[in-house]
């Protein structure tokens, strides 16, 4: 029994001493996406900062498939060493257990929160000639036609996927469902009036939005946003009950030590109060989280609470991905 406390307090000391020092060398930071979406975009930007505090280069290496849940798995199971970390979201880590019946991971379990990024609001688009020019008008139009309209999405398990399956069980509509593989295909075809509408993230539809190229109802958030000022609020708007703003967060692996999270997390928060970062996320339509929203402690009630939430949501409209 001696010899088994001194080999861990030898261990202890061991991992206090590397908490200590860390971090001696570059980090890697798993983004499940493809390079040029808004999780991409926003983890470059929170990485750039964070690189500097940390005194070591944090790399972002894209591991894209199956709704983000490939890069998520894989950055689950890495050494909880500090040296991998992962930028997690609202699909990954809300919405995935019930879209894949199978995962290899427990978004409640299996992490150690970081803190929250950035939250990306969604908004209400469709074709440029739909016939309505407003949320009310639109609404009503789907009560009623719903079933001859395409809802457009990125795939099963994307942002757009799952606040339109939302969206369509508020407004109680059911369109035909039209899956692109990523935000890009399935933008061009809302732009060539192929499909009708979707609900997007406003980094993806802002510029087509100012560019005259698709028309927006309604953003889903509480306030408007200064990136698209004219645009009302679902609330504003006469819709109650979709409310809704995609996230973006970083994790480390479960059994990441307390001494590297708490390094990692102080160096999102001096990221987040950065005024060039900010700006940085402020012109892309981001939200910052507040102080309150930015701890790991935080981050692990959202992702508790996400889950419950899509869950249901979910379930309900049969959406799966295997």
């Amino acid at each position: 029994m001696k010899k088994i406390a001194l080999t861990l307090a030898a261990i202890g000391l061991a991992t206090a001493a590397q908490a200590q020092t860390y971090p001696q060398r570059p980090i890697t930071m798993i983004v499940p996406f493809a390079a040029g979406g808004p999780t991409d975009v926003i983890a470059r930007i929170v990485g750039d900062h964070m690189s500097r505090t940390l005194g070591q280069q944090i790399v972002i290496e894209n591991v894209a498939g199956a709704g983000g849940t490939t890069g998520i798995t894989r950055a689950a199971q890495a050494q909880a060493d500090g040296y991998t970390i992962m930028m997690g979201h609202m699909g990954t880590h809300g919405a995935a257990p019930a879209l894949y019946p199978n995962l290899k991971y427990d978004p409640t379990k299996d992490f150690a929160p970081i803190g929250l990024a950035a939250g990306t609001p969604i908004v209400i688009v469709a074709k440029k000639d739909f016939p309505a020019n407003d949320l009310k008008g639109f609404v009503d139009y789907m009560k009623t036609n719903g079933e001859k309209v395409n809802m457009a999405h990125a795939g099963v398990g994307s942002v757009s996927h799952m606040t339109g399956i939302f969206f369509n069980a508020v407004v109680k509509t059911k369109p035909t469902m039209v899956a692109y593989r990523g935000t890009g295909p399935a933008l061009n075809d809302l732009m060539a009036n192929t499909v009708d509408y979707m609900t997007d993230q406003i980094v993806n539809v802002a510029p087509q939005i100012q560019g005259g190229n698709i028309k927006a109802f309604a953003i889903a958030t509480a306030e408007r946003s200064p990136a698209l000022p004219n645009l009302p609020t679902t609330k504003e708007a006469g819709l109650d009950g979709f409310e809704v703003s995609a996230w973006n967060a970083v994790f480390a692996p479960k059994g990441t030590s307390p001494e590297i999270a708490k390094k990692l997390s102080d160096a999102l928060v001096k990221a987040l109060d950065d005024e060039s970062t900010r700006k940085r996320l402020l012109d892309l339509g981001g939200v910052i989280p507040s102080g309150a929203e930015r701890s790991p402690e935080a981050l692990q009630k959202l992702v508790e609470s996400e889950v419950a939430r899509w869950t249901p949501v979910l379930k309900a409209a049969g959406a799966t991905a295997e």
